[in-house]
C-alpha cells in the first residue's frame, strides 16, 4: 500500500515543484516590468530571463537554507553569548566601533539629551 501512494505522490510533487518555479518567475516578470522600466527606464525582461534573476537571486542571497542571520542562526546565537559575557564598558566600545564603521552620527544617549 505504501508504494502505491508514493507512485502517486511523487509526480503531484514533480508538478507541484514546476508550478511554484513558473509562478515565481512570473511574479518576478510582473513586478519587474512594472517597477523597474517606468523608475529607471530599463528594459523589461522575459519570462526567461525571470527565471533566471530568481535562480540568480537564490544563488547571491540564498534564503529558506537555514543558514545566514536569521533568528535562531548559528550567528545570532554567537553574537548573544558574545553581548552576554560583555561587560558595560566593552558593550559601549563595541556600539562606538559600530558606529564608526557605519559612518552613523550622534548615538542614542546624544540624541536623547
Amino acid at each position: 500500500m505504501k508504494k502505491k501512494k508514493w507512485m502517486y505522490f511523487a509526480p503531484l510533487a514533480v508538478v507541484g515543484l514546476l508550478l511554484f518555479i513558473a509562478a515565481g518567475g512570473a511574479v518576478v516578470r510582473a513586478l519587474w516590468n512594472w517597477l523597474m522600466p517606468p523608475l529607471f527606464g530599463w528594459h523589461q525582461l522575459s519570462f526567461w530571463q525571470a527565471l533566471g534573476m530568481l535562480a540568480l537571486c537564490r544563488i547571491l542571497f540564498g534564503g529558506s537554507g537555514g543558514h545566514g542571520f536569521g533568528q535562531g542562526s548559528k550567528f545570532q546565537r554567537r553574537m548573544a553569548e558574545r553581548w552576554g559575557s560583555m561587560t558595560g564598558e566593552e558593550r559601549e566600545r563595541f556600539r562606538q566601533g559600530v558606529r564608526g564603521a557605519c559612518g552613523s552620527g550622534l548615538s542614542t544617549s546624544e540624541n536623547a539629551g
